[in-house]
């Protein structure tokens, strides 16, 4: 019996120990990566482009299934191509007091190329759960995955700003294209 309970209790260390190997974490590729923001006004739409963010991405290949996935962007590093609307924003957003935008997984769900993450997304020092729907292309030795959410200024308490006395939606729109490699 001590032999047969050994025997199940090795397989099982076996199991384990493959099942785990099959994960691996993969390096975003910076130059092919970025993150969008749109936020409309009735007068104009104004998009911003960080091509700084941060990203932790696990992955099954064989599986061809990603597992995990956490995301840091710094606010300051969006740029819209006006350095005056920009530091604007970052008032509005209070950018020395919370200066990262992360975003962590809870569950994914794949279905091919169809990709939904539950996670939890922290911005200006509110955490709130968030659905990002993305579509991922798998090649050998490569992941590339494009998606969008969009996230409610008042619900992260950030007031809208206004022009002309009239309001931002209070829809922010965020979109995001990142590539990963690997050997």
């Amino acid at each position: 019996m001590t032999t047969k309970l050994l025997s199940v209790l090795s397989l099982l260390v076996v199991v384990a120990s493959s099942t785990a190997a099959q994960v691996k974490r993969v390096e975003l590729i910076k130059e092919e990566s970025s993150i969008t923001y749109r936020l409309v006004h009735p007068l104009h739409t104004i998009e911003a482009v960080s091509k700084d963010a941060s990203y932790r991405l696990d992955i099954d290949e064989a599986k061809r299934e990603i597992r995990n996935v956490s995301v840091q962007v710094d606010v300051t590093t969006f740029d819209s191509g006006n350095s005056n609307r920009d530091s604007h924003a970052m008032e509005v957003i209070d950018a020395l007091s919370f200066p990262h935008v992360t975003f962590s997984s809870a569950t994914i769900t794949q279905n091919g190329g169809s990709v939904a993450v539950v996670g939890n997304l922290t911005f200006h020092g509110v955490t709130r759960e968030i659905v990002v729907a993305a579509v991922s292309k798998w090649s050998q030795n490569k992941l590339e995955v494009r998606g969008s959410f969009n996230v409610s200024l008042t619900a992260f308490n950030i007031e809208r700003p206004s022009l002309l006395m009239i309001p931002v939606e209070d829809t922010l729109r965020f979109a995001f294209a990142a590539a990963f490699g690997w050997k």
